[in-house]
């Protein structure tokens, strides 16, 4: 064995390679954390929530008359691109701030009362389509943030 190198030439180049991964100071890189949106089930679940939402929306007297002159085609798809948005998928929204965007209904008597309504229709819808309670919370949440600027208040 007196042939036989030293074993630390022989592991140099594995211990070069782990000293410098050791002390570059840079972890592995680690997986975001899945967003509400992916929880959700992405595209095709915020897609089928937006249809189910409003198919409720236009049933109920309640609330029903502040869509009697809109696109809902477009309406459906502006929601579609805000809830992808705020529930942090990718960001194609387009339209008017909430503010902005429902003055005009605020105008024609847009309240409490309706906004309540609208959590309640997307409450059943959630339920609906059979969303874990942790999530529908967290939807909840996010919409009821927009009440204040949704009312004008």
């Amino acid at each position: 064995m007196e042939n036989a190198l030293p074993l630390f030439l022989v592991m140099s180049p594995f211990l070069g390679l782990a000293l410098m991964i050791i002390f570059s100071g840079k972890a592995a890189p680690m997986a975001a954390p899945e967003s509400l949106y992916e929880k959700l089930g992405g595209e095709a679940a915020v897609n089928a929530a937006v249809d189910i939402f409003y198919r409720k929306v236009l049933k109920d007297d309640r609330i029903k008359h502040f869509f009697a002159n809109t696109d809902m085609t477009r309406q459906a798809a502006k929601q579609k691109a805000f809830l992808t948005m705020a529930f942090g998928g990718p960001s194609n929204y387009t339209g008017a701030d909430m503010r902005k965007g429902h003055a005009h209904l605020v105008a024609q008597g847009l309240n409490d009362a309706h906004f309540d309504a609208v959590m309640e229709h997307l409450g059943s819808t959630l339920k609906e389509l059979n969303v874990p309670g942790d999530l529908i919370a967290q939807c909840a949440a996010i919409a009821e943030s927009t009440r204040k600027d949704v009312l004008g208040k």
